[in-house]
């Protein structure tokens, strides 16, 4: 083998060595838990500390140790931490980093978990919360065995651990979401798919039969398997509406979302164009004549988009703004839908309605061509 080759294979090996690090990098951050492993191994390693671990936060108030990296005891595993409690939960209630230098002894923090404390041999401590968008997520803490002096450097090292790790929470959150959005939207396709196909066809032999036994007289043998079979009808159309109701179980603050993707991905299926959803924030449940509405008005943006726009690609996103729930359809076609005071009557129909619950929605064309409707409801 000359030594080209050789010098080639080299090169494609270590190209692939990075691409599985690259993939594994991915998966981590794609999945809380593995994200909040690596935090704990990130923390022993980059802190130089004995231990590290991370609460993560089951409910406000109330941290639960999951992930852990060079302990020597089970201990710490699934310890509760309610705020206020013990140095995790100081630094819970303080929304900033505490450090101990001997945690049996100190008289900073309470002593609910020296039990477990000095199981594990643990002197000194630090303790950070990690925020995300103002709100604490998971409590980091790096931990040694000797009575040590922590100093700044150590703490601002956490401090960007906790950075890191927020952000990866983020990222694990959004790819959870885009995973039950996509759950959610399947399940209606079936729900959907079912009642067009197999309610359909029930529903026509249950008119055949019924219409064979007006037919049919003075013969109790046929009667008989008529009967059964309206029983055996009325058995799998209740069947039927169980697994319908099953299927329509999804979550009121997903539903929106979820129908909102579906006609954006129905939209990109018929006209070819590039069409993705985009929900920018998590929106609070809204009743029917909320949600029909914003409903309504993706669906009519798109139409119109279909109709006019020759877009070369859409983007419909949900979100909270100025106190309310916003619903932007946007694309970059050179086509021109109508905007203004001319706007047409399907899009000035949703003007009065979004104007009877107190929001408004408009249709302009933007600076660099396209067209954005946007609706706002508080």
């Amino acid at each position: 083998m000359s030594v080209v080759h050789i010098d080639r294979v080299h090169d494609c090996s270590h190209a692939l060595d990075q691409l599985l690090q690259e993939r594994d990098d991915l998966i981590a951050v794609l999945d809380r838990v593995v994200a909040l492993q690596a935090t704990a191994q990130l923390i022993r390693v980059t802190v130089g500390v004995d231990s590290g671990f991370v609460a993560d936060l089951e409910r406000p108030g109330r941290a639960v140790v999951r992930c852990m990296a060079g302990t020597r005891t089970d201990q710490m595993q699934n310890l509760v931490v309610p705020v206020g409690q013990g140095i995790g939960g100081r630094a819970m209630a303080l929304g900033r980093a505490v450090r101990v230098n001997d945690y049996l002894t100190s008289s900073m923090i309470t002593h609910q978990f020296d039990a477990q404390v000095r199981c594990e041999g643990i002197k000194s401590m630090i303790a950070v919360p990690v925020i995300s968008r103002g709100q604490t997520v998971a409590i980091a803490y790096a931990a040694m065995r000797n009575v040590t002096q922590f100093g700044d450097c150590a703490v601002n090292r956490m401090r960007e651990i906790a950075d890191h790790a927020a952000a990866a929470i983020r990222v694990a959150a959004a790819a959870e979401d885009a995973k039950t959005d996509a759950v959610c939207a399947e399940r209606n396709r079936m729900q959907n798919a079912l009642h067009d196909t197999v309610g359909a066809l029930l529903f026509s032999i249950g008119a055949q039969v019924r219409s064979l036994s007006d037919v049919v007289t003075d013969n109790p043998e046929l009667d008989l398997r008529i009967s059964q079979l309206r029983s055996d009808i009325s058995a799998a159309s209740s069947a039927l509406r169980e697994s319908l109701l099953a299927l329509n179980n999804t979550d009121p603050d997903r539903a929106l979302a979820v129908e909102l993707a579906e006609h954006t991905r129905s939209f990109e299926a018929r006209t070819g164009v590039p069409a993705r959803f985009v929900q920018l924030d998590r929106v609070p449940p809204m009743d029917s004549e909320r949600t029909g509405l914003l409903v309504a008005v993706a669906r009519e943006g798109l139409l119109n988009i279909e109709k006019h726009a020759r877009p070369l690609s859409v983007v419909v996103s949900l979100g909270m703004c100025d106190g309310g729930v916003q619903l932007v359809v946007a694309d970059d076609g050179s086509g021109q839908v109508v905007a203004g005071p001319g706007t047409c009557v399907g899009v000035r129909s949703l003007v009065d309605r979004a104007a009877r619950l107190g929001g408004r929605v408009s249709l302009v064309r933007d600076d660099d061509g396209g067209h954005t409707l946007r609706a706002w409801l508080p």
